[in-house]
């Protein structure tokens, strides 16, 4: 913007310096030929010049000139009517119709300037040819003028319009990349805020209620029998320590502790080895591919939220957890002989009552591109899949 108005303040000094430099040359040609003039033409040409470079610099100067359209086109009449009266006196001024041409096409709707030119040509044309005789060169130069001025100030006007709609444009465009940078952050905080609840809800709260219930089962065999009751606790301890690893995970932003060392497959079948209830199985089908830490760190969520759901809920006696590896994707089935549910009449999650198990697994699936399947009934145990898509370069 501060270089389009340098241009145009630099143009209208141009035209000026122009409009001045040729007042003053009709003067001073009219001057010289004094001496074959012998009716004092050359005073008046003198005076009607000075006038006319007085009535132009009042628009230059004066400020309310240039603020104001209607007083710019007063100031613009009376600037003609001094021309056509220099013109009377001297065929010199014919040159002065080129910068009028552009005062016109400015200051002037876009017929009105055009209507305005063409007058200018036409007066300029016949007092040259009062002045110096009817020739072709009398009619050329002043069209010729009012032509390049039509296209020139025409030009500029079209790359004006273009310049302030790219203005208008980057305008646009730097306030919506900021709203767009506001909504990324804010899109990224809730998604962080989401990340943060199904880590939470899969390692600290599903660890929180196997020790709840290792105690309780502890509580009530501990006077019949200790040696259950024991293992319990030991049990109870080891979840304890993994869920402490996890919270120092979250503060280190690592990965997660059961996958450190070892593979996604190895991860799960430590995770079914410490199941107590129900008895958990792993099987592995397909040979394994390295896949994102994303991809492993989800499906080992899942199946810690299924058999924590399962130990919670289910009343199984046994669990099967399979892992299997195919051509362009990867699936996780957790398959239970328990007591089943209705999945369509699950109630909403309650920040009381829990809930989030299903939700949180399906939002961790979405996130990778993958689908998540529940199938159950009441008495026919639960199967939960889980599958995801191998990335190309995993494959």
């Amino acid at each position: 913007m501060e270089n389009t108005l340098t241009t145009r303040a630099a143009l209208a000094w141009c035209l000026h310096l122009l409009v001045v430099g040729l007042i003053a040359l009709a003067a001073l040609r009219t001057a010289a030929n004094a001496p074959a003039i012998a009716d004092g033409t050359a005073s008046r040409t003198a005076v009607v010049a000075a006038l006319l470079a007085v009535v132009y610099a009042v628009g230059v100067v004066v400020p309310g000139v240039s603020r104001s359209r209607r007083s710019a086109r007063w100031w613009l009449a009376a600037v003609c009517a001094v021309w056509v009266a220099l013109l009377v006196l001297t065929a010199d001024a014919v040159w002065v119709a080129f910068p009028l041409y552009f005062l016109q096409l400015h200051l002037l709707p876009r017929r009105a300037g055009v209507a305005a030119v063409a007058v200018t040509a036409l007066a300029a044309v016949t007092a040259f040819a009062v002045h110096q005789g009817f020739t072709p060169a009398a009619v050329l130069g002043p069209v010729l003028g009012a032509a390049v001025a039509v296209a020139v100030v025409w030009g500029y006007q079209v790359l004006y319009r273009e310049s302030e709609r790219r203005r208008r444009l980057i305008e646009e465009l730097t306030a919506t990349r900021a709203d767009l940078s506001e909504a990324q952050h804010a899109a990224g905080v809730l998604a962080e805020r989401e990340r943060l609840a199904r880590e939470i809800h899969d390692t600290l709260a599903q660890g929180l209620s196997s020790i709840q219930l290792l105690l309780r089962a502890a509580e009530r065999i501990l006077p019949d029998r200790p040696e259950d009751a024991a293992r319990h606790i030991a049990q109870a301890r080891r979840t304890a320590v993994d869920n402490l690893a996890e919270a120092r995970r979250f503060v280190a932003a690592l990965s997660p502790p059961a996958l450190d060392g070892t593979t996604l497959a190895g991860a799960l079948e430590r995770l079914c080895a410490t199941t107590r209830s129900p008895t958990a199985r792993f099987h592995l089908v397909g040979r394994p591919v390295p896949l994102p830490t994303a991809h492993d760190v989800a499906l080992l969520r899942i199946a810690q939220s299924a058999l924590a759901n399962t130990t919670r809920h289910a009343r199984a006696g046994t669990a099967e957890v399979t892992l299997d590896y195919r051509d362009d994707e990867i699936a996780l089935e957790v398959a239970d002989d328990g007591e089943g549910f209705d999945p369509a009449a699950l109630p909403a999650p309650d920040p009381a009552a829990g809930g989030f198990g299903l939700a949180a697994m399906a939002a961790r699936v979405r996130s990778l591109g993958g689908t998540l399947t529940v199938e159950s009934a009441p008495g026919r145990g639960t199967t939960l899949a889980a599958r995801l898509p191998i990335p190309e370069a995993a494959r």
